[in-house]
């Protein structure tokens, strides 16, 4: 029985992953929803709207565009390192307390399209796909914190149709659908601590997926024609994640509530001559939506785990320019600050631990034709110190975690555009 108990605790463990995991944006979000925003830390990215790109960030963006078909597709490649030190972990047991972990972070692409066209004037159609949420984890089966965690591996994909209305010269509005396809692939060591004093452990699996809706609404407002404001909003996504809790010999149906934040976004473009252009953005997200993470069995209904997260709402606050050089070449450079939704060390979590950051980003958009440019950009992502002080079981005479984590990150991008 106690065998029993101890394999459903990757469960409940697992069930934090799927809101403390983090990528580039805070929480487990991903920021880089296109290739030109890198280039400019996405500083004012709900009022830039120069490419089909807006779809994602304000729809309502579109009727910006010239008129006919644009088509952008874009590709980040993440480079993470994730590192762990040790500051008085407790072992569980008499078995090993373990290792450091090796290299957790790891090469990450990010691509994402978007389509738009023009009905008459005033209308837009378009549509975009993007992996919102995701992330991938892998430390050593011998870490320190294999029983709360040793893979994790996430992706959202968003599909998101959209519209465009313009109102009037100085006003436009959007609208979109989200359709999200949510997997998850979590992993965790467990102790057999009925074959002590044999200090043997095993690894337990829970894959899970499922489909969510939600809607995202977008207005621009131009007060000059050197001056526009974007105010954007995305829905929150209620997802059922259900799958199966394995492990040698043992397999669980399970259930995991989850529901993916809701974000606001004001966002300003404003041009201080014909070359230079400024931008800014304040974005909140609704991660204090979230207070615990609820598993349950999908053969009785009963409550398998029910743990709180301790997540708060966070904002993000953007500054950023671009320099048009030539009539062909435009130059980029961003600064970002996004603060995280995990507050102590308590509820931060091994699978992918959670802290502040800053961006520090330079790009440019070259011209290759009259109807097709090209964006490229780097961001160096810098995390601030994150301490972990985590019990492994309910009871934390049995272990804890205690550490620091190492977390660095570069972005690279590239986009392409083209209009028809």
């Amino acid at each position: 029985m106690q065998t029993s108990r101890l394999l459903l605790m990757p469960l409940l463990l697992a069930g934090a992953l799927f809101v403390d995991n983090c990528a580039v944006a805070a929480g487990f979000a991903l920021q880089n929803q296109n290739g030109a925003g890198n280039g400019y830390a996405y500083a004012g990215a709900a009022a830039v709207a120069q490419d089909a790109s807006t779809i994602y960030f304000n729809p309502a963006g579109m009727t910006y565009l010239a008129p006919g078909h644009h088509v952008s597709g874009a590709g980040n490649l993440l480079i993470r390192s994730l590192r762990f030190k040790n500051t008085g972990s407790s072992p569980f047991l008499s078995y090993p307390l373990g290792d450091n972990g090796g290299q957790a972070g790891g090469l990450s692409p990010i691509p994402a399209f978007y389509w738009s066209m023009s009905l008459g004037s005033a209308f837009r159609l378009g549509l975009g796909v993007s992996p919102t949420f995701g992330n991938s984890t892998e430390w050593n089966k011998t870490f320190i914190g294999r029983y709360q965690g040793r893979f994790s591996e996430i992706l959202a994909i968003n599909f998101n149709p959209s519209f465009a209305w313009q109102l009037s010269e100085d006003v436009s509005i959007g609208a979109g659908l989200n359709i999200v396809k949510f997997d998850a692939d979590l992993r965790s060591m467990v102790p057999v601590t009925s074959l002590l004093p044999l200090p043997v452990d095993v690894e337990t699996k829970m894959k899970g997926d499922d489909v969510g809706f939600g809607y995202n609404l977008g207005v621009m407002f131009r007060f000059s024609p050197s001056t526009r404001m974007g105010l954007t909003y995305r829905s929150t996504v209620d997802l059922k994640v259900d799958g199966r809790l394995s492990a040698p010999g043992t397999v669980i149906p399970a259930s995991v509530a989850l529901e993916l934040p809701n974000t606001a976004s004001l966002a300003i473009f404003h041009m201080m001559s014909d070359r230079l252009r400024l931008l800014a953005d304040l974005t909140w997200t609704g991660w204090g939506h979230i207070p615990a993470i609820v598993a349950t069995s999908r053969a009785s209904g009963a409550i398998l785990a029910n743990e709180r997260l301790g997540f708060e709402d966070s904002f993000r606050v953007g500054l950023g320019t671009q320099y048009q050089y030539t009539d062909r070449l435009r130059l980029h450079a961003g600064f970002a600050y996004d603060q995280s939704p995990v507050r102590n060390a308590r509820d931060r979590s091994v699978r992918l631990p959670d802290s502040d950051r800053f961006w520090l980003a330079v790009g440019l958009n070259q011209k290759l034709g009259e109807r097709t440019s090209i964006d490229v950009g780097y961001s160096h992502v810098f995390f601030k110190g994150a301490e972990i002080e985590r019990s492994t079981f309910p009871n934390p005479s049995l272990q804890v975690v205690r550490g620091s984590f190492n977390t660095d990150a570069h972005i690279i991008s590239l986009q392409l555009n083209h209009h028809f």
